[in-house]
């Protein structure tokens, strides 16, 4: 019979736990001689360590170790729970403006009409300004086949209208029994110059 592998030393101290969860060692969990102060309400040097913890403490903060592979490591007085608040914070942030781009789907078929045409001209445009990609195909069906060059040239007419805010990736091109185009978003800044 095997036995769980034995925990490290020190593991059912709270204090130890503590330390393993937290992404950034702070004031007694920073073990160097000295360290780099940085920040506002510092002035900006190498102190040794038990001076700036005391720093930290009268200013009831915390000396938190920033930049740990710097020698000395470089540390900063600040109050550690609104610094991980700001942090968290900030990757929301950026998580919600790297919004991943879907790549949406318009179909025709070669006898497509004005009204149809337009509908669907007016989601692809809407589809292209949220940033996302748009690809457009032609159905032939049975002997539909035979008026490839009236898909192409539909596509190209849709092409054409989404000039302003899409960018056309490829030609009309061949795939079974479809004919297909990819359409690009332009980027937004470029859409804005246009409209002034």
């Amino acid at each position: 019979m095997a036995f769980p592998p034995r925990p490290p030393r020190g593991a059912f101290n709270p204090r130890f736990r503590k330390e393993q969860q937290q992404e950034h060692r702070t004031n007694n969990m920073i073990r160097v001689p000295e360290v780099r102060l940085v920040g506002e309400n510092v002035e900006v040097g190498v102190y040794p360590f038990l001076d700036a913890l005391k720093m930290a403490q009268d200013q009831q903060l915390d000396l938190v170790e920033i930049s740990p592979g710097a020698n000395p490591p470089v540390c900063k007085i600040i109050d550690y729970n609104k610094f991980l608040y700001n942090e968290k914070k900030k990757k929301k942030e950026m998580k919600a403006n790297s919004k991943t781009s879907e790549v949406k789907e318009v179909r025709f078929t070669p006898n497509t009409d004005d009204h149809d045409f337009e509908f669907k001209s007016k989601h692809a445009e809407k589809f292209l300004a949220d940033g996302n990609k748009v690809k457009a195909h032609v159905q032939f069906k049975g002997r539909a086949i035979m008026f490839k060059e009236r898909g192409e040239l539909l596509l190209l007419k849709f092409a054409d209208r989404l000039k302003e805010v899409g960018v056309l990736e490829s030609l009309p091109k061949m795939e079974g029994k479809r004919m297909q185009v990819m359409f690009a978003p332009k980027s937004q800044k470029k859409i804005k110059n246009a409209d002034k």
